[in-house]
């Protein structure tokens, strides 16, 4: 009718048109083409094939509502875990808001809590469990750390500037160390959890996260910044004010391993990895003997989980929940998660070479079972010949001596 209407010429129809025009019907799916007759101008189905059709098609009819059943009972099982798992936290938050957090001094080392505490602190007061925990033994206030921040500013404009030469008490570090170390902190920014993309430039976090790294080399320029602070920096801000997690973040990083590691203090850092080594032998004999025959050392997969505890390796939540029971537990219980890791992967890791394990170990998948995981933790036993991790580690120290 348009081209009738518009005086175009009719293009002729190619062959596979034609065909196509000449059919009665349009098959609309894969089951059409079972069920429906054939076309007037080919021979009629025979009589079995219609019948082997028709058994065809109900068969997958039944198969295609047993999988629509699932499905939904797949979701419904979601569902009631979900709201489990809602009821189960608010719960949780009454618990800690009415019961343990005003009467922290007394309860919190008791079994009802720590039992609470295994299960994972409710998000909601995250941050406050973790301040009470780590501590303020630095007696930072929020004072110095507008003190430091204001210093760290000071700094960034010198050398925007141009400055060679920046007033500040780390005498004895050089405006080059300084100016190095300001530049990693830029650089490292845009790398902490990209996925989330608020650490970025333009990010609402940003500034801030900027803002703690800069004012805690102004703190410790003894320290400085070193690379996987920022990813811990990062998880603080997630759950504190920024004032608050900038004291929390300079507790933590002055704990013994974290300091020994951020320090890069090789003789510490060996009796951290010789203490490891000891409830790996115990606790996972076969793949410590595979690791050994390996020449694959602590060092290749510890020292990043260590540095960043575990927020960059794991999913955030997860590290999150590591986090709950490092800050319950100590130094120790970073150790006891890394043995938890091989446990839980012990039957793939022994089937691998040198580089396929540190490839492993460098990037775990990302699709980690909470509960199967904590599961694997809690198997590792931290007590070796009747000695604790912090005995153990003692007597290392003083054999090094």
């Amino acid at each position: 009718e348009y081209e009738e209407k518009t005086g175009r010429s009719h293009r002729p129809l190619s062959p596979k048109q034609n065909v196509r025009k000449n059919l009665d019907f349009e098959p609309l799916s894969t089951t059409a083409l079972i069920l429906e007759d054939r076309p007037a101008n080919l021979p009629a189905k025979p009589a079995e094939e219609a019948q082997k059709h028709r058994q065809q098609y109900e068969e997958m009819v039944v198969q295609a509502k047993k999988r629509e059943l699932k499905e939904a009972q797949k979701r419904k099982k979601q569902l009631e875990e979900r709201c489990k798992l809602e009821d189960s936290i608010g719960s949780a938050v009454l618990t800690w808001n009415n019961e343990i957090l005003p009467n922290w001094e007394t309860m919190w080392c008791s079994r009802k809590v720590r039992e609470l505490w295994w299960q994972g602190i409710p998000p909601s007061v995250r941050g406050k469990v973790w301040s009470l925990a780590i501590g303020n033994e630095l007696n930072i206030t929020h004072e110095l750390y507008n003190i430091c921040l204001a210093r760290a500013k000071e700094k960034w404009r010198s050398l925007s500037i141009g400055g060679t030469e920046v007033e500040c008490e780390d005498a004895g570090f050089s405006a080059a160390d300084r100016e190095a170390s300001l530049e990693l902190i830029k650089l490292d920014i845009s790398r902490t959890f990209p996925n989330l993309c608020i650490f970025q430039q333009g990010g609402p976090y940003h500034d801030t996260l900027h803002s703690i790294l800069g004012a805690y080399t102004c703190y410790r320029p003894d320290v400085g910044y070193v690379q996987g602070m920022s990813f811990i920096a990062a998880v603080l801000i997630l759950n504190l004010d920024t004032a608050d997690a900038f004291i929390a973040f300079s507790n933590l990083l002055n704990k013994p391993c974290q300091m020994a590691f951020f320090r890069v203090d090789h003789g510490l850092m060996l009796t951290y990895f010789a203490a490891f080594e000891v409830f790996f032998e115990e606790n996972l004999p076969k793949l410590f003997a595979h690791f050994k025959k390996n020449n694959l050392t602590p060092d290749i997969y510890l020292i990043d989980w260590i540095f960043t505890l575990y927020s960059k390796s794991l999913p955030l939540d997860l590290a999150c929940r590591v986090w709950d029971v490092f800050c319950r537990d100590g130094e120790e219980f970073l150790f006891r998660t890394a043995l938890g890791i091989l446990k839980l992967f012990e039957d793939i890791l022994t089937k691998m070479d040198f580089i396929h394990i540190a490839q492993f170990l460098t990037k775990l998948p990302e699709d980690l079972p909470s509960e199967e995981f904590f599961v694997s933790i809690a198997a590792i036993q931290m007590q070796s010949r009747n000695k604790k991790w912090a005995q153990v580690k003692r007597m290392l120290i003083f054999d090094n001596r």
